[in-house]
C-alpha cells in the first residue's frame, strides 16, 4: 500500500482511494505507471524508462504512456499539474510524500535518463563510461523487466481469477493468441482525379492513425502486412456534386472472408475539407471499432436474441412517457432472469435504469435502488469483459449522472482507448470538464466530437454541450448557433430551449427569450428553478456561480421560482 496525499494505492485490489474512502479503478496500465511514478517519488523517470518496464517487449507509442498519465492526473486531480510533474527533456516527476511498505521494493534501474532531481547528467567527454553505464542499465533493466512481467502476471491472476481465465479460453474467442492486427491499406480513388486522391490518401492516414490508438489491436504497415495481419482493410473514395461517399470492407486475411462493410458520406457543403477528411474518417473507423471490439467480445448465440430484446425494449421508449419505461423495463428485467450472464441485456439495463432516474420517471424512493442496481450491473459486466465498449460507455455515462466527475473522466478516457471516435464518450468528457470548471477544455471537446460526428444519433448533445459551454464563459452570442443547430436536429429537449432562452435574455432579445422559455415549459411541464439545475453535488465553485448566472437569465426569461 502507497499513501501520499490523501491518497492510498492498493496494488494488490488494483485500486486508488482517495481521501473520501471511495474507490477509482484504474486500468492494469495506468495503474503500473502511478505505483512507479509514487514508488520512486522525488526521482526523475524518462519515458522511454516507463514505457519498457509497462510495455515490456512490446513497441508502443508515446501516446499510450500519455493517455495513462492523463487518467492518473485526472484520478489525483492533478489538474494543475504540481503532482505528476515534467521535467523537460528528461521525464516525469512525482511531488508528493509517499509511505507505504513498497516504496523499497519499487526499484528502477539507474540510467542517464533517470537520476535524483539536482543531480548532474554525465559530462559528454565521458563515452567510455556512459557506454557502460548504459550497457550495465540494460542488463539490470532486462532483470527488472522480467521481475515486472511475473508481478504483473501474479497481481493480474489475483485480481481477475478465474473470470478472466475463462474469458481468454472460451471457444469463440477470435484472437486467443494475442491483439487483432490489423492492415489498412491505402484507400483507393477510381476517378484518377488528383483532388481525389489526395482527399483518398488524407482520410486512409486518419482512419489509420485512429486505428493506432485503439489499445487492444495493433496496426500494421500495409507494404509488409498483408501476409501477417489477421484482417485487412479496403476502400473506396468516390465524389459527386452531393457528397463524398467512402465505402470501406474487412476481410479475414487466411480466408478472404468479408467481415465488415460500410460506407459513409459527407456533404462538401456542411464543412470545411479538413472537417470532411476528419468525418469520413470517422463515419467508418468508429463503425470499424464497434465492429472488432464485438468480434472479440462475441461469445455466446444468445447474442441475437438479446439484440432482439433490446430492439423491443428501446422501441418502447421512443417517445419518453413513464409507462413506456416501465414496459421497457419489465421487457429487459425478465430477459435478464433467463440469461443472468447476457452482458448486452446488462447493459441496456443499467442504460435504462438511468435514463428513468435523469428523466424522473422514477419515485425519489426508487431513484437510490435503481442507480445501486445499475452500478451493479457494468460492474459485474466490465469484470466479465474488461473490454467491451458499451459498458465502458455507459459506466461513463452512469458516473456522470451520479457526479462522480473524476471517476467518469477516467471511464470515458477507458472507452476512447478502445474507440477514439466515440462521440459519446467524448461528450461526457465534455460533461464532466464543465461541473470541474474546466469551461474551455469542455468546449473543445465538444467541438472535437461535432468534428467526428459519431453516432450522428447523439450530435445534438454535443451542441447543446457546446453551447452550454459558451453560456458559462458569458458568451451568448456564441451559444446562440450552437443551440439552434441542436434545437433543429432534436427539437423535444426542454433543456435546449431554456438554454437558448437564457441566451437571448443575455442578447436583451426577450420577446425571444420569452417564447424560447414558453417552449421549453411546454416540453417539461413543472420545471422551475428548484428542478431545473443539475445536482451541484462534487461540483466546481467555479462551475455553480457561472450556472447560478444562467439560473437568473433563465428567470427573467420567464421560468418561475417554484
Amino acid at each position: 500500500m502507497l499513501r501520499f496525499s490523501g491518497f492510498e494505492l492498493d496494488s494488490e485490489r488494483a485500486a486508488l482511494r482517495p481521501p473520501d474512502g471511495r474507490t477509482i479503478r484504474l486500468r492494469p496500465k495506468t495503474l503500473e505507471i502511478l505505483r512507479l511514478l509514487a514508488g520512486n517519488a522525488g526521482r526523475v523517470l524518462s519515458k522511454q524508462q516507463l514505457m519498457e518496464a509497462v510495455w515490456p517487449n512490446v513497441h508502443v507509442g508515446e501516446d499510450s504512456l500519455f493517455q495513462c498519465i492523463r487518467e492518473i492526473r485526472t484520478a489525483l486531480g492533478d489538474d494543475k499539474r504540481q503532482m505528476v510533474r515534467v521535467i523537460s527533456g528528461r521525464g516525469y516527476l512525482f511531488q508528493a510524500d509517499v509511505t507505504g511498505a513498497e516504496v523499497t521494493e519499487v526499484s528502477v534501474p539507474a540510467a542517464p535518463e533517470i537520476a535524483p532531481v539536482g543531480q548532474p547528467e554525465p559530462a559528454a567527454s565521458d563515452t567510455t563510461a556512459t557506454v557502460a553505464t548504459k550497457n550495465e542499465s540494460a542488463k539490470r533493466f532486462f532483470d527488472f523487466g522480467r521481475r515486472r512481467i511475473a508481478f504483473a502476471s501474479v497481481a493480474g491472476l489475483a485480481i481477475l481469477g478465474t473470470t478472466l481465465a475463462v474469458w481468454m479460453l472460451r471457444p469463440g474467442l477470435i484472437f486467443a493468441r494475442g491483439p487483432a492486427t490489423i492492415a489498412v491499406m491505402p484507400i483507393v480513388d477510381e476517378s484518377n482525379d488528383p483532388i481525389v486522391a489526395q482527399m483518398a490518401a488524407e482520410v486512409s492516414g486518419r482512419l489509420t492513425d485512429g486505428l493506432a490508438k485503439i489499445e487492444n489491436i495493433r496496426v500494421l504497415i500495409p507494404e509488409s502486412a498483408t501476409p501477417k495481419a489477421d484482417f485487412v482493410v479496403k476502400g473506396e473514395l468516390q465524389k459527386s456534386e452531393q457528397a463524398w461517399t467512402i465505402r470501406t470492407r474487412m476481410t479475414e486475411a487466411a480466408t478472404g472472408e468479408v467481415k465488415w462493410t460500410a460506407s459513409y458520406q459527407v456533404k462538401p457543403a456542411d464543412a470545411d475539407l479538413q472537417m470532411q477528411q476528419s468525418r469520413l474518417a470517422a463515419g467508418v473507423g468508429h463503425a470499424l471499432a464497434l465492429c472488432i471490439n464485438e468480434l472479440l467480445n462475441a461469445d455466446t448465440p444468445s447474442a441475437t436474441r438479446s439484440k432482439v430484446v433490446i430492439e423491443q425494449a428501446t422501441a418502447h421508449i421512443n417517445q419518453t412517457s413513464p409507462e413506456r419505461f416501465q414496459a421497457a423495463q419489465a421487457m429487459l428485467e425478465k430477459a435478464l432472469a433467463e440469461d443472468p450472464d447476457n452482458v448486452e441485456i446488462q447493459v441496456a439495463l443499467a442504460a435504462l435504469l438511468m435514463r428513468g432516474v435523469q428523466m424522473v420517471w422514477l419515485s425519489p424512493a426508487e431513484r437510490e435502488p435503481a442507480e445501486t442496481k445499475a452500478e451493479a450491473l457494468l460492474q459485474q459486466t466490465l469484470r466479465a469483459k474488461p473490454n467491451y465498449i458499451p459498458a465502458h460507455e455507459a459506466y461513463c455515462r452512469f458516473l456522470n449522472a451520479t457526479n462522480q466527475f473524476s471517476a467518469s473522466l477516467v471511464a470515458c478516457a477507458r472507452a476512447l482507448s478502445l474507440d477514439p471516435w466515440n462521440g459519446i464518450a467524448l461528450y461526457h468528457v465534455g460533461l464532466a470538464q464543465i461541473q470541474t470548471g474546466r469551461f474551455e477544455d469542455a468546449l473543445a471537446t465538444f467541438k472535437l466530437a461535432d468534428r467526428f460526428d459519431t453516432p450522428q444519433v447523439s450530435r445534438w448533445t454535443w451542441m447543446i454541450g457546446a453551447g452550454w459551454a459558451n453560456m458559462l464563459m458569458g458568451r451568448a452570442e456564441d451559444a446562440v448557433p450552437w443551440l439552434l443547430k441542436s434545437i433543429a436536429i432534436t427539437a423535444a429537449s426542454g433543456r435546449t430551449h431554456m438554454l437558448l432562452a437564457a441566451a437571448y435574455q443575455q442578447l436583451g432579445k426577450t420577446d425571444e427569450a420569452r417564447t424560447a422559455m414558453e417552449k421549453g415549459r411546454e416540453l417539461r411541464p413543472g420545471s422551475t428553478l428548484l428542478n431545473v439545475p443539475t445536482p451541484r453535488k462534487n461540483s466546481s465553485p467555479i462551475y455553480i456561480e457561472a450556472a447560478e448566472r444562467i439560473m437568473q437569465l433563465m428567470a427573467a426569461a420567464g421560468l418561475p421560482e417554484g
